[in-house]
């Protein structure tokens, strides 16, 4: 047999490495990392040639040589298995090409882009010379003005000039708060580089990852949920250039791990964190109020819905949000909801310029038909939720992180007025969902566990 692969020519042992029959164990999911390096490869290395944005062909140039030493590394390992030369040690494992990612596709291209940012591109309209995305200076200039002015919004009437996007927070008033750093400490070369939003952004995100696998007891995260939720472009790519979203989607997670664990109070309260910085994830709420008041029957073995919980949770989400929204609010209610509402949702002075490619978005641009058409299928599709809900409420927290995933990748996928990149929240959802099965999963009886090492 390994004559006659060994033979064969390189296209048909290519070919092989995802044909074959998947008698070796793992072999299957040797065949999904090298599909998946290999995908990745496919988004990073256009990127790193036909981008308009400085910051993602910085990405682009590092992420190409990440995925494509996963995908070598996943295609040896492939093809070790099939001759039967599984190889031993660091190299050996699954996880190499998940550090590769980390290290070259989002570590370093975020140290070269913060470092780049300094030589003052910030604000120009020459997307081909930005080091950050502008909504990493927008939110450190919103931080700026919640200090200066107690509302991070500007009144877009009164510029003395023509409103431009940039101009815009489309944020909640939290949001902020990753910019306070820069606005308090920033100001000289090493301020302005410690203290970069992104640099924020990321130590939030990986403060709740941690927080999320304490709650769980510190489970075995699968390499596939690894891949899902940190090793995909959209993760990596955000994390460089921007990283908002990192920060709020790693929040979600856990006030869902918080949930699960029977924290109602606690997980209402960082769910007003989340709503309170990006309004998209609100439909996340409505999961976990269901997920909070059926929990005991399913953890418990009692009849009965946990009314007491929901009560908890929705006190803290509801609190929680008007105290902080309501001082934002009252300083200037008109730019609070020029921002927040009229803007995001292509009502505001100026318009939004989200603008993916998305079903949503194409079926609007057909005309006025299509956006009542776009709406109408939002509208479905919320619908759908609300019986998935109610059929079938979650039993636990990866089933609930499953429903949420699915409702925001309905909206993200439908509303007219969106990013592709807001992508990456479903599938850091689905990361997170396939850890938790695996924290949820029944231990074996000792007899089991031990004959199982013996083998």
């Amino acid at each position: 047999m390994e004559t006659e692969v060994g033979r064969a020519p390189a296209w048909r042992r290519a070919a092989r490495l995802f044909t074959a029959p998947a008698q070796a164990p793992g072999l299957a999911a040797l065949r999904w990392d090298l599909g998946f390096y290999l995908a990745c490869l496919a988004f990073a290395l256009p990127t790193a040639l036909k981008s308009e944005f400085y910051g993602y062909r910085v990405w682009g140039t590092f992420a190409t040589v990440a995925y494509g030493l996963g995908a070598l590394h996943s295609g040896w390992l492939l093809l070790s298995a099939r001759t039967g030369r599984t190889p031993r040690g660091v190299l050996g494992s699954r996880w190499c090409g998940i550090a590769a990612v980390a290290l070259l596709a989002m570590i370093l291209p975020l140290l070269l882009l913060v470092i780049r940012r300094l030589t003052g591109v910030d604000w120009l309209i020459t997307p081909f010379s930005w080091a950050a995305q502008p909504e990493v200076w927008v939110i450190e200039r919103s931080a700026d003005l919640l200090l200066h002015h107690g509302t991070p919004y500007v009144d877009v009437t009164a510029l003395g000039r023509a409103p431009e996007v940039n101009d815009y927070t489309p944020y909640g008033p939290v949001m902020a708060v990753f910019g306070l750093p820069r606005a308090l400490a920033g100001g000289t070369p090493l301020g302005d580089a410690l203290t970069d939003a992104r640099w924020m952004f990321a130590l939030a995100a990986c403060a709740c990852v941690l927080g999320t696998l304490k709650l769980l007891k510190w489970p075995k995260v699968p390499v596939g949920a690894a891949q899902l939720a940190l090793a995909c472009p959209l993760t990596a790519l955000t994390w460089a250039v921007a990283g908002p979203d990192l920060a709020i989607v790693g929040l979600l997670v856990l006030a869902c791990a918080l949930a699960a664990t029977g924290r109602a109070a606690w997980s209402g309260l960082v769910l007003a964190l989340v709503v309170s910085a990006k309004l998209i994830v609100a439909p996340a709420a409505a999961v976990l109020a269901v997920f909070v008041l059926v929990r005991r029957g399913w953890v418990r073995r009692k009849t009965g819905l946990d009314w007491p919980a929901v009560g908890r949770f929705a006190s803290a989400l509801v609190a929680t949000t008007a105290a902080l929204h309501l001082p934002v609010y009252l300083v200037d209610p008109a730019a609070f909801v020029e921002h927040v509402f009229r803007f995001p949702l292509g009502m505001g002075v100026v318009r939004s310029p989200a603008a993916s490619p998305l079903p949503g978005h194409l079926i609007a641009e057909t005309g006025p038909v299509g956006q009542v058409a776009a709406f109408a299928l939002v509208g479905a599709a919320a619908v759908a939720m609300v019986v998935w809900l109610v059929r079938r409420p979650p039993a636990n927290g990866s089933g609930a992180l499953l429903r949420i995933a699915v409702g925001l990748g309905a909206l993200i996928l439908l509303t007219p007025a969106t990013r592709y990149g807001y992508l990456v929240y479903p599938l850091v959802l689905l990361g997170a969902h396939l850890t938790f099965r695996v924290a949820e999963a029944p231990t074996a009886p000792p007899a089991q566990q031990s004959s199982t090492t013996s083998s």
